[in-house]
This record gives structure tokens, sequence and C-alpha cells, in this order.
């Protein structure tokens, strides 16, 4: 397996060769990237570890920031109307915690402003989040209600999945179409086809129903029918502030916590589920390593699929929590163990906040010291192998009944469909066959009739 020291010694030997130029010599603050092991990670995690394509991705996008002048894009070199009319902005969350990159695309015409100044102001957001953000994922979040024909730019479209796929690696979580109207459609099966199939399965058509399973009610905005009232006002970005406060942490394999960490799990990685008092259900606990006290949120892929208890609150330092998460009836296990789980921690000065405070510090978390855990689900072989589904209070132990009754009832449903298709054809055969009859003898006819009128002529 690739290692970012082997990806790192691949550039500085291409490096060797030379630089084209243009572009001519790499920026300094982009030198450093490639020094950078988890940015180096990123991009063999982005290429599923090919050394070489990771060679090339991370070449070819140091070659394109030098070309765009990406590390000179700021406040200064942007056309500030286009910043400050809030077509593209960053606000809320996703279930996973992941910043959301919104693009209002009733804001955009074709062809109305400079494609070029418009591709800077995301280059500039880009480069923005991902310092903010430490490299986190983001969630491309492309609101679509209002829209019409004339705000579908195929090409904007196109710059923007290409940021992800190529210059920006890792760095793509969701891309979210909200409220799409229907005459946008057909555009958005070309956008799939656009699209490798790793990102197709990110992609997620919402509606103000069912956004509530992406993007959590307190994250998104009154317009889309949550809680958040924030109307977009442009804030430069304060660049001298420091950027290392905020860390990121996937819970990779190695010690259960690493110095600056405000939390400690156990375990850090996995949550083993057990079948427990006829439920699927597992736990971890939480430890406050923090000087000071901390507010955590437990966040899942699939929340419906769950019961976590607790799933917030707060730790004052050294305290430790219980979590424990139950698998909820009627859900296949095999489509659980897909899903993954997040806890966020926040500093927060006491633990006696009200809860209206405590949100606002959730809400004003950007710039504030964050942690992030990843944690996946493991489940007993026994449950597995049944393919089974969560019942109620026998949970597995019904398992085999019913799959026996589905399966019986599906072997039934495909006898029944065959033989009606069989029926049809026949149906169908009869009356061509009758048809055909019915024609020669019409023929048959006409051929007598005629042949006995000329022979009473002569």
């Amino acid at each position: 397996m690739a290692t970012p020291a082997d990806l790192r010694s691949a550039f500085e030997n291409r490096l060797k060769e030379g630089i084209p130029n243009p572009p001519g010599e790499f920026h300094p603050l982009d030198l450093e990237r490639a020094k950078d092991d988890k940015y180096l990670k990123r991009i063999l995690t982005h290429v599923d570890n090919d050394l070489k394509q990771a060679s090339d991705m991370l070449w070819d996008l140091m070659v394109w920031r030098k070309t765009v002048g990406a590390n000179d894009i700021n406040e200064s070199t942007v056309r500030m109307d286009y910043l400050k009319e809030g077509t593209f902005f960053p606000r809320g969350r996703d279930v996973d915690g992941s910043l959301l990159m919104i693009v209002k695309a009733k804001m955009h015409v074709k062809g109305q402003k400079d494609f070029e100044e418009i591709k800077k102001i995301i280059i500039y957001w880009l480069d923005r989040i991902e310092r903010e953000e430490n490299g986190k994922c983001v969630t491309l979040f492309f609101d679509m209600e209002g829209c019409g024909l004339g705000n579908m730019d195929m090409e904007l479209i196109k710059y923007l999945i290409s940021m992800f796929k190529l210059y920006y690696p890792l760095f793509l979580n969701y891309i979210v179409i909200y409220q799409m109207p229907w005459v946008l459609s057909a555009a958005f099966k070309v956008v799939k086809s656009l699209l490798p199939a790793k990102a197709v399965e990110k992609m997620k058509f919402c509606s103000k129903d069912n956004l509530k399973d992406v993007v959590p009610p307190e994250q998104a905005l009154t317009c889309w029918g949550g809680k958040d009232s924030y109307k977009f006002e442009f804030v430069p970005e304060n660049r001298s502030a420091e950027q290392s406060t905020k860390k990121v942490t996937f819970a990779e394999q190695g010690d259960s916590h690493s110095p600056g960490e405000m939390l400690r799990l156990n375990p850090h990685d996995i949550i083993v589920f057990k079948n427990d008092n006829d439920e699927l259900s597992g736990q971890f606990t939480i430890t406050n390593m923090d000087e000071n006290a901390v507010s955590f949120k437990i966040r899942t892929t699939s929340p419906e699929k769950f019961r976590v208890r607790p799933s917030s609150g707060t730790l004052p330092s050294g305290s430790t929590q219980t979590v424990l998460i139950v698998v909820q009836p009627g859900f296949q296990l095999r489509t659980v163990t897909k899903d993954r789980f997040l806890v966020m921690s926040i500093q927060i000065p006491k633990t006696d906040l009200t809860p209206k405070e405590l949100a606002d510090f959730w809400q004003n978390s950007i710039g504030s010291k964050v942690d992030e855990y990843r944690l996946k689900c493991q489940f007993p072989e026994k449950a597995l192998s049944r393919n089974g589904t969560v019942l109620d209070g026998k949970g597995l132990e019904k398992q085999d009944s019913v799959t026996n009754a589905l399966n019986n009832l599906q072997s039934n449903y495909e006898f029944l469909h065959r033989d009606v298709k069989r029926l049809k054809i026949f149906q169908f055969l009869t009356l061509f066959m009758t048809a055909i009859a019915v024609v020669l003898g019409y023929l048959v006819y006409l051929n007598t009739n005629a042949n006995g009128g000329y022979c009473e002529r002569m």
C-alpha cells in the first residue's frame, strides 16, 4: 500500500526533472502541501491508493494552482459585487457535520456575468473553506428552488464538479440537489453522466419534506423550512487568525487519544454490536481530555435506523459519558453495516448553559476549536449470515420464518408474473393468427368473385 512518503518521493523526483514554463515555479504554499502527510493521504485516498494516479494528480493540481494563481485570489483580486451578491456562500452543516457550500442557482443566469470572474469566486470560496475547515469534507448544496431553464448553466456545473474531481482531493461529502424543478430533470441526467460512480452515489435529491435526512433542521435555512434565519452577508476572511486551532480526527488506527484532541473514545474506531436483551445494541464511552468543558453531538448517516442515547450532552473536564446505540426494528442488517457515526465536540465555558446558549455556540462554531471522530459498525457474524432484519422483541429469533415466508411470496410472485407473460404472448399469437385467417379468407373471397364475374362477361 502506497504511503504519503512514497507520494512525496515521487513528487520530489518529478521536481528534479524540472517544471514547465509556463506556469513556472510552484507557489511556496503549494510546495508545503507536498510535505503535509495529511494532505498527501487525502490524495491517495481520493484515487484508491493508486500511487501513479496520486502522483499525476498532485502534479496536475500544482500546475493548475500556479496557472490560475489560486494562492493570490483574495478579496482584493475578485469582483466584490459578485462575491457579495450571495450566489455562492458557506452556511450550516449536514448530518455528518460537513459544511454546506451553497449555490443559489436562481441568482445565476447563464451569460450575464464574466465566467472567468465566477471561476475566481468559486476558487476563493473553496480555498477559504479548505483553510477554515482544515481540509474536512464539504457538501455541495444546489438550491434549485424557483429556478427555470435560464438558470441552468451546464458549463458552471461542469466546472464545480471538476474542482472536486481534479483539484480538491477527498473534499466532497455529498452533492445535494434541493427542490429541483421537473423541467430541469433531463439536464441533471447529463450531470450524472459526468460523474464517476462514487460521486453519483453521493448525489441526493431533496425536497422540504425529506431535507432533514441530509441537513438537520437547526442547520437548515428558514427558506428551506429549517430553523436558521441567517441572511447572507459577506464577512472578509481573517487570514491572520490561527488556522491550526481546528483539529479534525478521523479515528484511524493508532492510539485512542492524541495530544491536543478533546475527547478519548473507547473503542476509538469501531462500535461492536451485540444481540443483548432481544435487541442489537452497541456502546462506547466518551471522556473529556480537555482542560475546558465540552459539548458533544453524535450524528449518523442514517438516523432513522438507530436510537442513540444520549445523542448530545456536555462534559466537565475529565468526566466520562457512556453512549448506547440500538438498531431500530425493521432494517436489513446488511444495509446497516454501511452506516457510520460522527462524534463532534466543541469547547464551552461551562456545563450549565441554557439550550439557547448551547445552540448559539454550535451555530457559531466556525473559527472555534472543533474535534471530530468517525466510527464504523461491526455486527455479529451470526446475524449477518442470516441476512436478517431486526424485527421486534424476539429480534433475530423470528428471522428464519419471516425470511422463508418472504422467499415463498417472492417465488409465487415470480411464477405468477411468468404465467401472465405467457398468457399475454398466447393472446397475441391467437389474435395475430386470427387476423391472418380473416385476411386470407377475405382475399380468397375477392378472388373468387372476381373470377366469377369475368366468366359471366365472356
